[in-house]
């Protein structure tokens, strides 16, 4: 038995900087979350109590995003308890997995309805806080990998020197995220994915606040590496550390969520479906390079799919660093004009749980804006692993 699996809708909140201080640093996460569950029943009049399931993204799953956070944002949606909620982790690709599962649920006839969302709060539960100070490598592992692994900006640093990429280039991609989420703002091409947050001070958010409209090349040039220390460049003298905070995803807060069904369970509704679930792939790779995984992750989605990669109207590969695009450009030989027209994570923010979910609301209002059939969205993820997607609108 087998299903197709339509998107109804996608919506997010805007991103904040996830830092003290921060747009959304005053909102507990669990309510982040839902409040975007709360707007996808409200926009789509959709009695919670059909939901079969909600699953959710969350890299930090510790303190104020532990206990299966998704369960709480549902309960705190007001959903029924008979709702379940389950959260997972597959690194940056946490929603975007939660998308996956919940259309391969719809296709096998588990589901009729589902909500695949994400949350973070890079803010209020700091990246690396749920390793708790403690080794979260065994024995094994360190065999494995006498040397250590990296951070991830090591990694773009090593990807830089694989392939040859300068600072220039990398501060030229950045500039371009900026330059393309500012014109798609202004133009209002957020405004139907957005859904406002109110503020512990009582301020309603709406916009993006990680989006610089100002960034320049100058501007950009002038931010030292991020990631160098005396240690790690003994360990890889070769390295010339062009990775930035300007050319990388910045810390971000955020929530968004996608509604999921079967086509005939919409049409039973009377819910309009904007796309479907083509294709979904997920692989892993070399876990010192780490972000590399978007290469053969398309390679075989594309392989499933039968398309070719002149087949897509817009791919969204995150931008957790400008380096991961532009090594996926190259080794694709795709379009540069139709890789996040809209902008990415540089200028739209990373907050690593939800971005999945933000990716594909993305993708499917460019498809939708364009009239493009077909789109690609790529994710690099945490320890050597990349989840691939093709959604078809329709």
């Amino acid at each position: 038995m087998s299903n197709d699996a339509v998107i109804v809708d996608v919506v997010r909140t805007p991103s904040g900087r996830g830092k003290p201080g921060g747009a959304l640093s005053s909102v507990h996460p669990a309510d982040l979350l839902a409040g975007v569950l709360s707007e996808l029943l409200s926009r789509n009049d959709l009695d919670p109590a059909l939901v079969d399931d909600v699953i959710g993204g969350c890299v930090s799953q510790v303190g104020e995003q532990s206990y299966n956070v998704t369960r709480t944002a549902l309960l705190s949606a007001g959903f029924p308890d008979s709702v379940p909620g389950t959260t997972l982790d597959r690194q940056c690709g946490s929603s975007q997995q939660a998308a996956t599962f919940a259309a391969q649920g719809v296709m096998a006839g588990s589901y009729d309805v589902v909500i695949a969302c994400g949350v973070e709060s890079m803010s209020r539960v700091p990246l690396g806080s749920s390793v708790a100070s403690q080794d979260p490598y065994g024995t094994l592992m360190h065999e494995r990998y006498p040397q250590g692994l990296v951070n991830q900006g090591v990694s773009a640093e090593l990807m830089n020197l694989k392939w040859g990429l300068e600072r220039r280039q990398l501060d030229a991609f950045a500039d371009r995220s900026h330059r393309l989420a500012s014109a798609a703002a202004q133009r209002g091409d957020f405004a139907g994915e957005l859904v406002g947050v109110t503020a512990a001070d009582g301020r309603f958010l709406t916009l993006d606040e990680t989006i610089r409209a100002a960034t320049t090349m100058e501007s950009l040039a002038g931010l030292k590496p991020a990631f160098r220390t005396d240690e790690l460049a003994a360990r890889f003298p070769d390295l010339r550390w062009h990775v930035t905070a300007g050319n990388s995803s910045p810390l971000t807060d955020g929530a968004s969520a996608a509604l999921i069904m079967s086509a005939e369970r919409a049409a039973q509704l009377g819910l309009t479906p904007r796309a479907r679930f083509h294709s979904c792939a997920v692989t892993g790779s070399d876990p010192l390079l780490m972000l590399t995984g978007v290469i053969p992750a398309t390679r075989r989605i594309l392989e499933r799919s039968g398309l070719g990669i002149d087949d897509f109207a817009a791919y969204e590969v995150n931008e957790a660093f400008a380096t991961v695009p532009l090594v996926w450009q190259h080794e694709l030989h795709a379009n540069p004009d139709k890789l996040n027209p809209r902008g990415g994570a540089i200028a739209l923010g990373h907050a690593l749980g939800s971005s999945g979910a933000r990716l594909l609301g993305t993708l499917v209002n460019e498809l939708e804006s364009s009239g493009g059939r077909y789109g690609l969205q790529v994710m690099c993820e945490g320890g050597g692993m990349a989840n691939a997607t093709v959604i078809e609108r329709l």
